[in-house]
C-alpha cells in the first residue's frame, strides 16, 4: 500500500491525483485530519484514514508493514517537529518498508530558519532505522501568489530580496516527483535536491505579472527592517513577518539556487516556467 498523509492538501490531492493514473485505488491510502473533506477520494476508490499530526493517538492504526508512505511535512512552523516525531515513531511501529519525506532544498547546509524542523525530522528518520527518501523540494512558485496578486492590484512588488535568485518550480511539478519515487523500487537510502531548472529574481516576477495582465507592475526593493514592517502593516503576525523578511535575505545569499536537473529528471521534462505559473496564479484568481 502507499500511504500519502496530508492527502487533502494542495500537494497532496495532486499527488494522490497522480497516483490513482498508474496505481489501483485499493492501493492507496489517503491518511487526512478531517476525513470528511476526503470524500471525493473514497468515491474514487481510495481507502480514507485520520490522522492528525496534533493529535499522535489519531496515527495508530494508519500505517501497515510493508507500506510506502509520503510523508507531507506539516505546515506549523517553529513547532512541527514534535508532530513529525510522532508520525515517524508511528511508521516505525507499523514496520513500513519506506519513508519518503518532503523536505527543504538543502535541508543539512541552508541558513533557511524554516529548515530547522525539516532538519530535525530528517535525523529522527534517520534514527528510526526505516529506510528513507527525503525530497528536498524548493520553494513552490504558488508561494508567490500574493505578491502577484499584489502587483496586479497596486501595480508594485515588494520585497527585501534585491536581485537574488529563486529557483521555483510548480506544485505540480514537485507532487509528479514524489509519484515517480512512490512507483518505483528505490535501492538504499536516498536524497533529491529539487529545484525548478531556472532561477528568478523578483524584478522579473514584477515583469512576468505586467506581461500577463498588459499593466505596469514594477519591483520595490526595501531594507529589511522596513519590509518586514511592511509585512506586520499587512496583518502578518510577527513571527511570520520575521520569517518572511529573513526569506529575503536567505535568497540574497543563494539559499534557493538551482540544483540543476534532479527534478525535470525525475518528472522526465523541464519544470514548469514561471511565466506560466503566473498565468496559473492569475487564472485561479
Amino acid at each position: 500500500m502507499i500511504v500519502v498523509t496530508g492527502a487533502t492538501g494542495r500537494l497532496g490531492r495532486l499527488v494522490v491525483d497522480g497516483l490513482l493514473e498508474s496505481v489501483p485505488a485499493d492501493h492507496v491510502v489517503a491518511a487526512v485530519r478531517n476525513p470528511g473533506k476526503a470524500a471525493d477520494l473514497a468515491a474514487r476508490g481510495v481507502k480514507i484514514k485520520e490522522a492528525d499530526y496534533e493529535r499522535p493517538e489519531t496515527l495508530k492504526g494508519v500505517f501497515a508493514p510493508g507500506d510506502t508512505v509520503l510523508f507531507i511535512s506539516g505546515d506549523a512552523v517553529g513547532r512541527r517537529l514534535g508532530q513529525h516525531r510522532a508520525v515517524v515513531d508511528a511508521a516505525r511501529a507499523a514496520e513500513v518498508a519506506r519513508i519518503v519525506y518532503t523536505s527543504v532544498l538543502h535541508a543539512d547546509t541552508t541558513p533557511l530558519a524554516l529548515a530547522a524542523d525539516h532538519r530535525g525530522t530528517e535525523e529522527h528518520i534517520r534514527a528510526s532505522g526505516i529506510p528513507f527518501t527525503f525530497l528536498r523540494n524548493g520553494f513552490y512558485t504558488e508561494v508567490y501568489a500574493a505578491s502577484v496578486l499584489q502587483g496586479v492590484e497596486h501595480g508594485v512588488i515588494f520585497g527585501a530580496a534585491g536581485e537574488g535568485r529563486v529557483a521555483s518550480a510548480a506544485r505540480a511539478d514537485f507532487a509528479a516527483a514524489a509519484v515517480a519515487v512512490l512507483t518505483r523500487e528505490e535501492d538504499g537510502d536516498k536524497i533529491y535536491e529539487l529545484s525548478g531548472d531556472t532561477a528568478w529574481s523578483l524584478p522579473e516576477l514584477a515583469a512576468e505579472v505586467s506581461a500577463a495582465t498588459g499593466r505596469p507592475v514594477v519591483y520595490q526593493d526595501l531594507p529589511h527592517a522596513d519590509y518586514r514592517q511592511a509585512l506586520i502593516d499587512a496583518g502578518l503576525p510577527e513571527p511570520a513577518a520575521t520569517m518572511y523578511a529573513d526569506i529575503d535575505l536567505d535568497i540574497v545569499r543563494g539559499a534557493l539556487s538551482p540544483t540543476p536537473g534532479e527534478l525535470s529528471a525525475l518528472i522526465g521534462r523541464p519544470t514548469t516556467p514561471l511565466r506560466e505559473s503566473v498565468a496559473a496564479i492569475l487564472k485561479e484568481a
